[in-house]
């Protein structure tokens, strides 16, 4: 049987996370399926059908889809999902919204946040905020999951047309909708999105105020980076809540991350555990941070992060 992968996308660009949970749909070995629910989106079906792997893309093209509410959108995968062996969506505020409504309407389990993919019926998560990793077999006659997008390689784009997917309308699903779409605030930056960024610099409470700790940002200058911080870093009004990084945040990749004033809380490394390398600034020589760290530096970071960013 194929597979259903859900396409995450804001009515014209289909978004990074879609190719990189393509890349865990090709380790089932079987024809995918690629679903996109929104309106005036036929851009994204178009970026879809060009895919590597992707044999079919599935366009619900319908107002009741366009700000992708959990409640309309898991029924039409609900409805979708008996034809297919499994289902994925990538393990974003998105798909951890849509695939548990899903998987409660199709009377089935849901298996969150897989960063492996051992068989068609076992797959790999993380548990105790990633300081161990479960083995997980699902038995139910189609499995829901959502997908790490840092744990798997994206997907290549086809170049050959006639490698192109065929595009099929869907008609749309009627639901009684309790929730209504409000308003969407979002905050217009710069630099690269967090979770995508190839570096990121965070920063934690030790930066003590949210002036002090603009001098993340003058080295996110100098590094192209993405700026995150720690749960505490947050809550203390250092950074805004887009910024968090972390088990109750969001879950980073980079080639390169630096932690600055972060002493590396459990739920923090949870968060950073599949950065490629760790670089941590910390005047406290015991911070669990330099546990993870590949580099770490024992140092006030107000002499040490003006002295880096003059050298670089």
């Amino acid at each position: 049987m194929s597979i259903l992968v859900i396409a995450e996308h804001d009515n014209a660009i289909l978004n990074a996370n879609t190719a990189k949970v393509l890349g865990a749909a090709s380790r089932l070995n079987a024809g995918v399926h690629l679903l996109v629910m929104g309106h005036d989106c036929a851009a994204v079906s178009e970026q879809g059908r060009k895919l590597a792997g992707v044999s079919r893309v599935l366009l619900a093209d319908d107002s009741l889809y366009q700000h992708q509410l959990a409640e309309p959108c898991a029924a039409l995968v609900s409805r979708l999902a008996p034809q297919y062996r499994h289902v994925l969506a990538p393990a974003s505020t998105f798909g951890k919204d849509v695939l548990p409504r899903a998987a409660a309407l199709l009377g089935v389990g849901l298996v969150a946040d897989v960063v492996a993919v051992e068989s068609e019926d076992t797959f790999v998560r993380p548990i105790y905020a990633g300081n161990a990793l479960a083995r997980v077999q699902s038995l139910d006659p189609v499995t829901l999951l959502t997908v790490r997008p840092t744990a798997f390689e994206p997907v290549e784009q086809n170049e050959s047309h006639a490698e192109l997917a065929t595009v099929a309308t869907v008609a749309a699903v009627a639901v009684d909708n309790s929730s209504r779409f409000v308003r969407d605030e979002l905050s217009m930056s710069e630099r690269p999105e967090l979770t995508s960024a190839r570096v990121v610099v965070s920063g934690g409470r030790g930066l003590g105020s949210k002036e002090q700790f603009a001098l993340l940002e003058q080295l996110a200058d100098k590094l192209g980076a993405a700026v995150g911080a720690s749960r505490a870093a947050v809550d203390a009004g250092l950074a805004d809540n887009d910024q968090q990084v972390g088990q109750t945040g969001k879950i980073v990749a980079p080639e390169l991350y630096i932690a600055v004033g972060i002493s590396g809380a459990i739920q923090h490394l949870a968060g950073i555990k599949d950065a490629k390398i760790i670089v941590a600034i910390n005047k406290d020589e015991d911070a669990p941070i330099f546990e993870v760290a590949d580099y770490g530096l024992v140092a006030d970071l107000f002499e040490a992060l003006p002295e880096l960013i003059d050298k670089l």
